[in-house]
């Protein structure tokens, strides 16, 4: 195989507004497990859920859309990716008694290896990467 090509498995599903971020972890998992990682991940499976239940619910809620999620496996990094339509691009809010929510990309923040948000013609799309354990490396 050429160093430079990579080898990449990925999912998308679109979550309408009405479709619940159960939905969106449930979906995910079932891939997850698909991956062996329910067996030999089960810490990072937890934090992949966390995250896609954080990114899907600021798309339903903050920019009041439908959302598009997207996982992509490349043996190196798990990328989860969340796109809606609102061009407005989250930032870590420091928590605060007075709110309820906004602690949402803090915690993805914590879980994920690294995230990232992008602007795209028609709103954002929000990525999460998860580097897998040794032992989900090698599935």
């Amino acid at each position: 195989m050429n160093e430079s090509s990579v080898r990449t498995v990925g999912w998308a599903r679109s979550l309408p507004m009405g479709q619940g971020v159960k939905a969106a972890r449930d979906w995910a998992q079932e891939h997850l497990a698909s991956l062996g990682w329910d067996e030999t991940a089960p810490e990072t499976v937890h934090s992949v859920l966390l995250t896609v239940s954080e990114l899907v619910t600021n798309a339903h809620v903050h920019a009041g859309t439908d959302a598009q999620l997207v996982m992509s496996w490349d043996t190196r990094c798990l990328h989860i990716s969340v796109h809606d339509g609102s061009a407005s691009l989250p930032t870590p809010r420091e928590p605060s008694e007075e709110r309820v929510g906004g602690r949402g990309m803090l915690l993805v923040d914590v879980l994920a290896d690294t995230w990232e948000a992008r602007p795209c013609p028609h709103g954002k799309t929000v990525t999460a990467c998860f580097r897998a354990p040794e032992a989900a490396a090698a599935v």
